[in-house]
């Protein structure tokens, strides 16, 4: 079921690389990735661990939870997407990708995930 809907979405998505549904503690539910030198497992729990750091940090300033982190490197761009309480969409795109496209599929994978996650 998630497998087909990361399918789907990565589809809409030009240059991306890998998409995974990640659970709270880093640990990929299900994942669709096109490059297997990409080391989802890592990259999903270091990247879930700087959002829930984030997080918290900005719970004490009161500015409310993280939504979607971007980090930028010379290799990709990473987009980390909160879709459903305790689950998160991690995208890996490539340098040239379409950044805003990204942002928009990822923002309506949320209606797509979020019923089946609650």
């Amino acid at each position: 079921m998630f497998l087909e809907r990361l399918n789907r979405i990565t589809s809409k998505i030009d240059g991306a690389v890998a998409l995974t549904l990640v659970a709270s503690d880093g640990i990929p539910v299900e994942s669709v990735n096109t490059d297997p030198a990409l080391d989802l497992e890592v990259l999903a729990a270091e990247l879930i661990a700087q959002v829930r750091t984030i997080s918290d940090d900005h719970r004490e300033l009161n500015v409310g939870d993280v939504r979607q982190l971007t980090v930028t490197t010379d290799r990709f761009t990473l987009m980390v997407t909160h879709v459903a309480e305790g689950y998160y969409l991690l995208l890996v795109l490539q340098d040239n990708s379409s950044y805003g496209r990204a942002r928009f599929e990822l923002r309506r994978a949320r209606l797509l995930f979020e019923p089946d996650l609650i």
